[in-house]
């Protein structure tokens, strides 16, 4: 099977996600945003799309060109009915793709934190996360998309998670993420950090504590989508 992932930044990659991949069989190949067009034929053929998250906002399309012609890609797959899962920029992707609006948030939300499962995936998927704090890293939100399914919610962002259809499910959160492995994304990301006044040292601490369990759940979780849309058994 082959999984193809459209990446924003080198070091927001497939995370511990690709371990499950490779587990269940996948071939990976990552496709660089804004570095190479798009063959629709190539990524229409995969079994699975994974949009990973990013700095910029979809709203951004006037800057970056690209974005138009990804959004477009991501609607066309989502039209045919083929797996895709968006994670943090990747979710908003798709709720633009699906007409929904994505906008800057009420503040930065940046931490390790726990969701709020919705009544829909209370026995679902995400129950694997009902117990650990997850990722979160994201200044834009988005409206529900119309005939979308939400699954979870933080104090913050009403709208974490939504699936739509049976194959397309959006993470606002970064359920990807290693908590011991995050020194790329704490240097990388700085700038950002030091303007929303978070304490570094904290948000790496927070990453660390229960990192195994944290990832364990992480990995469960999309081992059991992945049989929900019936791509493994």
């Amino acid at each position: 099977m082959q999984c193809i992932a459209i990446r924003h930044l080198q070091f927001e990659d497939l995370g511990i996600f690709a371990e499950v991949l490779i587990e269940q069989g996948f071939d990976i190949t990552y496709i660089d945003a804004g570095m190479a067009q798009f063959d629709l034929s190539t990524c229409h053929a995969a079994d699975l799309v994974i949009i990973l998250g990013g700095p910029i906002g979809v709203y951004e399309a006037s800057i970056y060109p690209w974005l138009t012609a990804e959004i477009e890609y991501v609607a066309q797959r989502i039209r045919q009915n083929l797996p895709v899962l968006g994670i943090c920029l990747g979710a908003q992707i798709i709720a633009a793709a699906l007409g929904a609006a994505v906008y800057p948030g009420k503040a930065k939300e940046i931490a390790w934190s726990p969701l709020q499962l919705a009544q829909a995936a209370e026995n679902s998927f995400l129950s694997a996360l009902a117990h650990v704090d997850v990722l979160h890293w994201h200044g834009d939100t988005f409206d529900l998309p119309l005939g979308a399914t939400l699954l979870a919610s933080t104090a913050l962002t009403p709208h974490q998670a939504f699936s739509y259809g049976a194959h397309t499910l959006a993470l606002q959160f970064h359920a990807e993420a290693h908590g011991d492995k995050m020194e790329p994304w704490l240097i990388g990301h700085t700038v950002e950090l030091h303007l929303a006044g978070v304490d570094i040292p904290k948000l790496r601490a927070s990453g660390k504590h229960n990192a195994f369990s944290k990832a364990s759940a992480g990995k469960n979780m999309l081992r059991q989508w992945l049989r929900q849309i019936g791509l493994t058994e």
